[in-house]
């Protein structure tokens, strides 16, 4: 692999954008009682487990050293989510929709990024983007209840 030093960053900023997911939906999965809320967010936090999973594996490939924590994005996901749980359940899911959200214009930049490595623009298009919506529409089921 000829991986740029651009390109490490991109996956290194998507692979912190999946640990502040998987961190929000840790703390989100706190303020919920209800199974069906839970075993939801479980599986969306399972699944950004496995896309941070994916780009550790690409870094590496790379031989680049793997981001270990969400950075700024983090922090400010966490504090919006915190915010959230205090108002209630419903805006708790619309804090994490809209970072599912956020996650999908972050793929979306990489996929049009001309130094992203086809190899990782096509894992991006194949296995990590098409979750997101489906997160979406299960975060948008939850607060139409």
């Amino acid at each position: 692999m000829n991986a740029t030093h651009e390109c490490i960053d991109v996956c290194n900023s998507l692979l912190k954008g999946e640990l502040s997911a998987i961190e929000t939906y840790n703390q989100a999965l706190e303020k919920f009682e209800g199974e069906t809320e839970r075993t939801a967010l479980r599986a969306i936090a399972g699944d950004h487990e496995k896309s941070a999973s994916r780009l550790r594996e690409h870094l590496s490939d790379m031989g680049a050293e793997a981001a270990t924590d969400s950075g700024a994005w983090g922090s400010f996901a966490k504090a919006v989510e915190g915010t959230a749980k205090l108002l209630g359940e419903s805006p708790a899911l619309a804090a994490l929709q809209q970072g599912e959200e956020h996650g999908v214009n972050e793929y979306e930049e990489a996929l049009s990024n001309p130094d992203v490595m086809d190899e990782i623009k096509a894992v991006i298009r194949q296995e990590l983007l098409p979750p997101l919506s489906g997160h979406i529409a299960a975060l948008e089921r939850l607060r139409a209840r």
